[in-house]
C-alpha cells in the first residue's frame, strides 16, 4: 500500500485474483463514491483520476478501482460474472473503510456506485444482483453498441429501485438515437434522472472546445454532487 498526497494505493482481492484501487478519503466524508473504468481503459486514466479527484474537494471519499483484465494487460473486458464480483468486491472494501473511519457509533455512510460506460453498465447488473449501494451514477451509459440501436442493453434497468443519475453526450454513438435512453429512464421512473450534455460525445469531449481529459471528468463532478446531496438524508 503506497499514498500520494491524498490518495492511496490499495489492493483488493476479487475472488483469489488481487486488483490495484486507489483510496482517498477527506475529512468528514458523508459518502463514498466508487467508480470503475470504461472497457477500453484502466482507473489511471486521467479522465477517471480527474473526476475522483473532484468528487473529493467536494467531500466525497473515492475508490476507484480496476477490474482484472486492465491487472492482467488483456485487451477485452471481463466477462459480466468477473465484473460484477469486482464491484461486490469494491464496495465491500469501501464499506469497511466508512466503517473504520466513522466508529461503532456513526450511522452507515452511503456508500454510490459509479462508472464510465462499461463500468457503470456492470455497476447497475451487480446491483440488480442485489449488491447494495446507496445509488447509481452512470457516466455515459452505453445503451447499444455504436449503430445497434436494436441491441439495448436495458433489460435489467427497470427492476433497480436506487437513485440513478445518467449522465450522457448528445453525440454519444452509444445512445443515438438519445430518444431511446430518454424513453429508458422514463419506464425506471422517479428512481431515475438523465442530464444531457449538450455537443458531447461518449468520452464528454466537445467538439471545438477540447480541454484535457482529466479537466472533463472533472467537470462532472458538479452535477454528481448535487444529485447526490439532493437524495441523501445524511448530507446537510
Amino acid at each position: 500500500m503506497t499514498s500520494v498526497g491524498d490518495e492511496t494505493t490499495v489492493t483488493i482481492d476479487v475472488e483469489g485474483t488481487p486488483v490495484s484501487a486507489v483510496y482517498s478519503r477527506p475529512a468528514d466524508a458523508a459518502a463514498t463514491i466508487v467508480v470503475a473504468h470504461g472497457a477500453g481503459a484502466g482507473m489511471e486514466h486521467p479522465f477517471m483520476s480527474g473526476f475522483t479527484r473532484a468528487m473529493h474537494r467536494l467531500g466525497y471519499a473515492t475508490l476507484r478501482v480496476n477490474f482484472p483484465y486492465r491487472e492482467a494487460k488483456r485487451r477485452f473486458p471481463d466477462r459480466p460474472p468477473v465484473a460484477i464480483a469486482t464491484w461486490r468486491a469494491a464496495v465491500t472494501f469501501a464499506a469497511g473503510r466508512a466503517e473504520e473511519a466513522g466508529g461503532a457509533a456513526a450511522r452507515p455512510e452511503p456508500i454510490w456506485a459509479s462508472g464510465k460506460s462499461f463500468g457503470g453498465r456492470m455497476a447497475s447488473m451487480a446491483v440488480a444482483e442485489g449488491m447494495p449501494v446507496a445509488g447509481l451514477v452512470f457516466l455515459g451509459y452505453p445503451l447499444h453498441p455504436p449503430g445497434r440501436p436494436d441491441k439495448a442493453r436495458d433489460e435489467h434497468l427497470p427492476g433497480i429501485t436506487v437513485p440513478m443519475l445518467f449522465l450522457q453526450g448528445r453525440n454519444d454513438p452509444f445512445a443515438i438515437p438519445n430518444e431511446q435512453l430518454d424513453d429508458v429512464v422514463r419506464r425506471i421512473g422517479p428512481a431515475a434522472t438523465i442530464e444531457w450534455i449538450e455537443n458531447a460525445n461518449h468520452s464528454f469531449e466537445v467538439k471545438g472546445a477540447k480541454r484535457p481529459a482529466a479537466e472533463v471528468g472533472a467537470s462532472l463532478a458538479s452535477p454528481v454532487d448535487a444529485f447526490i446531496t439532493s437524495r441523501s438524508t445524511t448530507r446537510s
